[in-house]
C-alpha cells in the first residue's frame, strides 16, 4: 500500500488515501518518488480543462528511484534515479518520424488505462498524464523513466520533468532566442521562472517579466528578468504593449513567451512583439478562450505566432544539456520552488495557483 492524492471525479476535491500498486508488468518500472511538482496542468486535469479519466492519481512532474522492473526492461534498473516523462515518444508514429517527439501520437496512451486500485481493490485508478506522481510510488512504462544525469539533486530534479523542459524548450527550440534579443515573459509561475532562467542563459536582453502579482517581482528578477511589469487592467488596454516598446528601443520585444493560457495574455504577448518578431504560446487554455486577429495586422506586422508543446523538447537530447547548466550553477532549480509541501498540501497549492501566487510548489516525500 502507498499513500496517494486521488481525484474521484472532475472538480471533486483531492483525497489522500491508500492505494494498491501492482508489480510492474512487461515493459514497466516501479518508482519510489522523491518529489513531485504541482503544475497548472494538474489543476487543468482536475477541473476538466484537460481530459483525464477518473478516478485518477494526478501529478506528472516527478523524480525518484527505481525499485523494481518488469520483464524486457533494459533501459533502467533497480536503484537508478530517474525523471518522469509524461509524454514519452513511441519512436514509430508520423511525428516521431519527423523528429518531433513532443507531438508523438502515442504519448498519452498510458493515461487511458487503469494502473492501480484503491486499497479495497474494487475501484480502478487511472494515472494522471500516464505518470501519477502525486503518490509515494508509481508504476510507469519504462520509456517514461528517464535516467537522471549526474550532479542534479534528486528532489529538485522533479522540476526537470515539466517546468524546466518546457521553459528551456520554449526559449531554445520554439522561440529560438539568440544572444542580445529582447524577450518578454508573461506569467511568472513555475514555467515562467524556468523560461526567464533559460532566456538569461541564452544571453537575451532586456528580459521583461509580466505578472498580475507585484509580489513576484523579486522571484522574476532573481531568475533573470531585468524589468518587471504588473499586468493590471491598464496593461491589457494597450498600455502594456506601449510600456514594453518603451523598454525595447521603441519597437517591441523580439520574442514574447506567454505562460498563462488566457486569451487576453496571448493577445497581450502578440501586441508586445515587434514587427517580424516571434510570439510563443506555452500556457494551456480552455476551448472557450478565443483569440482574434485582424487580417490586416497579420499582414502588416509579419509576426510569427506558434504553439509550444512540452517546450518542443526531446528529453533524451535536452536533459544532459540542462543538467550541465545545473552543475555549473547557471540554472538554479531550487529558485523555482516557493513552497515544499506534503500530499495534504496539494489542494492549497491549487488554490494558490488560481490566485496567481507563488512559483512552484514541490511535494517532497
Amino acid at each position: 500500500m502507498v499513500r496517494a492524492a486521488v481525484l474521484s471525479a472532475v472538480n471533486a476535491p483531492l483525497r489522500v488515501t491508500e492505494i494498491e500498486l501492482p508489480a510492474p508488468g512487461p515493459g514497466q518500472v516501479r518508482i519510489k518518488l522523491a518529489a513531485a511538482g504541482v503544475c497548472h496542468s494538474d489543476l487543468s486535469l482536475s477541473n476538466g480543462t484537460l481530459r483525464q479519466p477518473a478516478p485518477a492519481v494526478l501529478g506528472h512532474e516527478g523524480a525518484g528511484t527505481v525499485t523494481a522492473v518488469g520483464p524486457d526492461v533494459t533501459t533502467v534498473a533497480p536503484g537508478d534515479q530517474v525523471v518522469l516523462n509524461w509524454a514519452p515518444s513511441c519512436g514509430d508514429c508520423h511525428y516521431c518520424g519527423l523528429a518531433e517527439p513532443w507531438l508523438c501520437a502515442g504519448a498519452g496512451l498510458a493515461a487511458g488505462s487503469p494502473y492501480a486500485t484503491l486499497a479495497d481493490g474494487t475501484t480502478a485508478l487511472y494515472p494522471g498524464l500516464g505518470t501519477a506522481a502525486f503518490a509515494e510510488e508509481t508504476v510507469v512504462p519504462a520509456h517514461a523513466a528517464l535516467p537522471l544525469p549526474d550532479g542534479v539533486p534528486l528532489a529538485d530534479a522533479a522540476l526537470l520533468g515539466c517546468a524546466v523542459l518546457t521553459g528551456w524548450g520554449a526559449v531554445h527550440h520554439s522561440a529560438r532566442v539568440r544572444a542580445g534579443e529582447s524577450v518578454v515573459v508573461l506569467g511568472v509561475g513555475g514555467v515562467g521562472l524556468a523560461t526567464l532562467q533559460a532566456a538569461r542563459i541564452a544571453g537575451a536582453g532586456p528580459i521583461v517579466a509580466v505578472d498580475a502579482s507585484p509580489a513576484k517581482e523579486e522571484l522574476a528578477r532573481a531568475a533573470g528578468a531585468t524589468e518587471f511589469l504588473v499586468a493590471d487592467a491598464a496593461f491589457f488596454e494597450k498600455e502594456g504593449a506601449k510600456r514594453i516598446r518603451g523598454l525595447t528601443g521603441g519597437v517591441g520585444a523580439d520574442v514574447a513567451i506567454e505562460c498563462v493560457g488566457r486569451a487576453d495574455t496571448i493577445r497581450a504577448a502578440w501586441s508586445a512583439t515587434r514587427r517580424g518578431g516571434r510570439t510563443t504560446v506555452v500556457g494551456i487554455g480552455g476551448q472557450e478562450q478565443q483569440v482574434t486577429f485582424s487580417a490586416l495586422e497579420l499582414f502588416y506586422f509579419g509576426r510569427t505566432l506558434s504553439g509550444c508543446v512540452y517546450g518542443n523538447s526531446d528529453p533524451a537530447r535536452d536533459l544532459p544539456v540542462i543538467a550541465e547548466h545545473v552543475r555549473s550553477g547557471a540554472l538554479d532549480l531550487s529558485a523555482l520552488v516557493t513552497e515544499r509541501i506534503g500530499l495534504d498540501g496539494i489542494p492549497a497549492a491549487f488554490d494558490a495557483m488560481l490566485a496567481g501566487k507563488g512559483g512552484r510548489a514541490l511535494v517532497v516525500f
